[in-house]
């Protein structure tokens, strides 16, 4: 383990992976999305939080909206202003129970690349 990870702090994505991250969410057709753990895959990589890491810190210049949680749950304290996104685009939701309330129907619409 590394000093800087053991000190508490996470390890930052290569710069590498941060382009290849934000080319792949570029990629992603309106009305479609991805999960953090499908970017990953696409880059080879089982990195879903280091995925995270890149949207939450770069990924404002891409649709981030595109790429969302596991089970179709919107972007983390980003549910309103991404539904606006999707609604906009004719992306499949569904109504969930919980704070979020909705899911993004991953069955109709998830992009593999």
């Amino acid at each position: 383990m590394s000093q800087q990870h053991a000190a508490g702090r996470r390890p930052q994505p290569a710069e590498g992976f941060v382009e290849a991250v934000l080319v792949v969410v570029a990629d992603i057709p309106a009305g479609q999305v991805a999960t953090y753990g499908d970017v990953a895959a696409l880059l080879g990589s089982r990195g879903a939080r280091a995925v995270g890491r890149v949207m939450a810190r770069a990924g404002g210049d891409v649709p981030w909206w595109r790429v969302v949680r596991a089970g179709g749950r919107p972007p983390a304290g980003h549910a309103e202003r991404a539904r606006r996104h999707y609604v906009a685009e004719g992306t499949p939701l569904r109504p969930s129970a919980d704070d979020d309330g909705y899911r993004i129907d991953l069955a109709a619409c998830r992009w593999r690349g």
